[in-house]
């Protein structure tokens, strides 16, 4: 019996222990209870029946081709974005993103996570051959690469529909989609925080037409901002919805929202102030417990610290972002967390949480356990710099 000192979850509790679907208004309860113990305990006992005592890892590389974005004025929440000519925008050439590619080659790369702005004149053939390029010169690599949202506005320049748009990109080797652009699918906090950014129902309609292509993906939902409980469950229900009807989500991630740099935490007077580690907690199980369709959650340790990712690993918690070797969009927003994390320092973070450190591949497949008497354990941990030299050097003189 789960033990919980909240009476309104006790009913709630039951229905996890038979493996019951939680409802919206339990969701609700879960968002408001104050008791944070009894709430982990639940999704740690939800998601010890999927993963047993095992926590994921990636070892990815995050690229950034472009921080242009034409949606700069209106997205009122990002940081990273900038108009055309405006002070610290800029636009890699296709050899530049290979050279960044490569100067993290002496990281065990797996995948690359490949995201940016919204370009005006960008097309889908500086995609599709960037896409091309690196799976010539890694093919063992993994692409995921491209939101919803770039997906629809490469449609939208191109005349095309984004089905075409992801059967083109699949055809240059596009493997996966991450999750971002969701932000809340709220329509009222949708207008006050991304007014001109894809609906909730274009969103989804991609996500359905990728996984229908055979694309998996991921999904997100930024928290910490205007949105309400009900409307976080609102976005929750959408989502699971989505995933009873194609299966074609690999992770759900609750992202943090960070208020420095950016209008929305000008006007809510909340610079330097990010979300408190008993949300960031909170929405990790509650994601856990309500997305029953969904095999894992990750946490993003460069938007809520390694430290609190570390604990997440005990609030129905199975994934942790992995190396990213160089990371912009939060950063730019005031994260204080590293750029990266090297893969031995993420193999000891998990070990050190008592759970099993397992890098996978980008699909969830086992890359390598590592056991508590693994004779290899510490002589992997070793690692030294997460990001090489040579990167450090492109990326300080703006070129990475």
């Amino acid at each position: 019996m789960i033990k919980v000192r909240d009476a309104r979850l006790r009913p709630i509790a039951a229905k996890v222990e038979f493996g019951e679907r939680l409802s919206n208004h339990d969701a609700l309860v879960l968002f408001d209870t104050g008791d944070l113990v009894g709430l982990g305990a639940m999704a740690n006992l939800a998601n010890q029946r999927k993963n047993g005592d095992r926590v994921f890892f990636a070892a990815n590389q995050h690229i950034n081709p472009t921080n242009v974005c034409i949606l700069r004025n209106t997205c009122v929440f990002c940081s990273f974005a900038r108009m055309p000519g405006e002070e610290g925008e800029y636009t890699h050439s296709i050899d530049e993103v290979l050279a960044e590619a490569h100067a993290a080659s002496d990281n065990p790369t797996r995948e690359f996570h490949i995201v940016g702005g919204l370009h005006p004149k960008l097309r889908l053939s500086y995609y599709a051959d960037m896409i091309r390029q690196l799976k010539a010169k890694h093919p063992g690599v993994h692409i995921k690469a491209l939101t919803a949202v770039e997906i629809a506005h490469l449609a939208k320049i191109e005349r095309s529909t984004t089905r075409q748009v992801l059967m083109d990109l699949k055809a240059a080797g596009l493997d996966t989609l991450p999750g971002g652009g969701a932000e809340v699918f709220g329509k009222n906090v949708r207008a006050t925080i991304a007014d001109r950014k894809l609906h909730a129902e274009d969103y989804l309609r991609v996500h359905r037409e990728a996984h229908g292509l055979g694309i998996r993906s991921n999904c997100t939902m930024l928290y910490g901002h205007v949105e309400t409980h009900e409307d976080r469950v609102e976005h929750l229900a959408m989502l699971r919805a989505l995933q009873d009807e194609t299966a074609g989500f690999l992770t759900y991630i609750p992202l943090a929202y960070h208020p420095d740099h950016n209008e929305l935490g000008k006007e809510l007077g909340r610079e330097g102030t990010a979300t408190t580690g008993f949300d960031d907690l909170k929405n990790v199980a509650v994601g856990r417990l309500f997305l029953d369709n969904f095999d894992h959650v990750k946490t993003h340790w460069p938007m809520v610290t390694q430290f609190v990712s570390q604990v997440a690993l005990h609030f129905g918690c199975d994934d942790i972002e992995g190396t990213v070797v160089y990371e912009r969009v939060y950063h730019d927003a005031g994260a204080h967390t590293p750029m990266a994390m090297g893969y031995g320092q993420i193999v000891r973070f998990i070990k050190a949480a008592g759970k099993t450190p397992v890098e996978r591949d980008s699909l969830y497949g086992t890359v390598r356990t590592f056991a508590a008497d693994d004779p290899l354990f510490e002589e992997r941990g070793a690692g030294g710099e997460p990001a090489s030299a040579e990167l450090i050097q492109l990326v300080g003189a703006g070129r990475a």
